[in-house]
């Protein structure tokens, strides 16, 4: 690879495949932005780029949907592939293989420069103010603006031993103050809870655009003390340049469309929500979270703002973090020798199933189906993801579990209907609509693996599967008259 792209080459393919329609008509950030946005998931539209958001910052757009399905119906992962520096036409199993293998080469460090296009305008203290921008009201009912659903967290230990890259929703306040989600088991929060013991408030950085992987690989569930920054090198095979940031001692990519700098208070000092996340349904409720104070604002000419209206599948949070689990608990399932073929997670169930396909010989590994479902529940249910899935199912590699109706097919005729499962109980996100509230305020239920393997593959009796070759061709080529 020559170069690393930024969000304006993404925009440039999404073009060239004729995947993005510019909206130059004006519109209002509060909802009208995000409407638009989830109409275009529903009927799988061209991703929106809005030219006249109501703003005060010259030049300033919002582009939705920017990893959501295509409306490309013969590339349906094309908006993903893209983000990932892959060919539009990139099956969904090989995106995944290629972020599972990733994972386990050495890290490349970053690069810091010392300037970027994202300081090519800078607003400091009490110039750096959120209300000139269009950040958007996503649903109806929040709790008010968000600013980030799509950009990237950088924050780092108080030692300086570990950076860390995130998504995370984050809530406007005022002009100059922000909330957000600090989740103790997240890394976001574990960091936030080692500054928070100190009595100290934490720097950050919030950045929009960048590389286009940047918002996948802030989604994938890696290790505590790993970079993302040095996966995002390995990725791309070259360091990524960064720049300093102009009032914290961080640093972000020089092609960030926009950065704000900050520091995050010891303590839960703000109401956050609602929001409406990513299983679909529209919520109550507040938590008390730490509040952001802004001290500056930097961006490039004519500015990109990313944003995703998060609700019922497909949206880009499920081909974000879908994608990004399935290669996680693929390379971990490789990692504890077990035969996996690939991993899926269906963005149409709101990343609420994982299913793992296991190649023809899998019993050369010595185990029965019982055992082998068992330790792949092991492998994934204690990861950092596993307490947002609680549903696996095990199937033969003869089917695409990312294709729905192969996927229903099989579970439907291969799942029994009351054996051959295993149940066990550990922690679960209390936002799954699926546990009971007694489950959700104990923050613990079932999760469920569930073994379709046959005892022997028949056939499939299908125009691949149930004619000779020689009438397939015949068929194809009477077709083609």
């Amino acid at each position: 690879m020559t170069g690393i792209p930024d969000l304006r080459d993404h925009l440039d393919a999404l073009a060239a495949l004729g995947d993005l329609r510019v909206v130059d008509e004006p519109i209002d950030p509060d909802l009208e932005v995000a409407a638009y946005t989830r109409h275009g998931y529903e009927n799988r539209s061209p991703a929106p780029l809005f030219t006249r958001p109501a703003c005060a910052v010259p030049g300033a757009r919002l582009l939705g949907a920017p990893a959501a399905l295509s409306s490309r119906a013969d590339l349906p992962l094309a908006r993903v592939a893209l983000s990932l520096g892959l060919d539009p036409a990139t099956a969904p199993a090989a995106i995944v293989d290629r972020l599972a293998r990733v994972r386990d080469l050495p890290p490349v460090p970053p690069r810091i420069v010392a300037d970027g296009p994202c300081q090519r305008h800078v607003a400091l203290g009490a110039e750096a103010d959120l209300d000139r921008w269009p950040v958007p009201v996503v649903h109806d009912g929040d709790g008010g603006p968000y600013v980030n659903t799509w950009g990237t967290i950088v924050v780092r230990t108080p030692d300086g031993s570990w950076t860390n890259w995130s998504i995370s929703r984050v809530q406007k306040l005022d002009g100059h103050r922000m909330t957000g989600l600090f989740v103790p088991s997240q890394h976001l929060g574990v960091i936030w809870r080692q500054w928070a013991d100190r009595g100290e408030p934490m720097p950050f950085a919030l950045f929009q655009g960048g590389p286009p992987a940047t918002p996948f690989v802030s989604s994938m569930p890696l290790a505590r003390d790993v970079d993302e920054v040095g996966y995002l090198g390995a990725f791309y095979d070259q360091p990524v340049e960064l720049v300093r940031c102009a009032t914290v001692d961080l640093a972000v990519p020089t092609t960030a469309e926009v950065v704000i700098e900050g520091h995050v208070s010891p303590g839960r000092d703000a109401d956050e929500g609602p929001f409406g996340e990513f299983p679909g349904y529209l919520v109550s409720g507040t938590g008390r979270e730490p509040v952001y104070t802004i001290t500056a604002i930097t961006h490039r000419d004519d500015p990109v703002w990313p944003v995703i209206a998060e609700g019922r599948p497909v949206d880009d949070y499920h081909t974000a973090a879908g994608v990004c689990f399935a290669a996680e608990a693929l390379g971990l399932l490789r990692a504890a020798g077990l035969p996996v073929t690939t991993v899926w997670c269906p963005f149409e169930t709101a990343n609420h199933w994982m299913v793992v396909t296991v190649p023809a010989d899998w019993r050369r590994a010595g185990l029965d189906s019982t055992t082998l479902c068992a330790r792949i529940g092991e492998v994934v249910w204690p990861t950092k993801f596993g307490f947002t899935v609680p549903k696996l199912f095990v199937l033969d590699d003869d089917v695409d579990p990312a294709d729905p109706a192969e996927l229903l097919w099989a579970v439907g005729t291969r799942q029994h209907p009351v054996d051959r499962v295993g149940v066990n109980a550990g922690p679960i996100l209390p936002i799954l609509a699926c546990y009971t509230e007694r489950e959700k305020a104990a923050k613990v239920g079932p999760r469920a693996v569930y073994d379709c393997l046959l005892e022997h593959r028949p056939a499939h009796s299908s125009f691949a599967g149930a004619y000779p070759a020689g009438v397939r061709e015949r068929v194809r080529a009477l077709l083609e008259r």
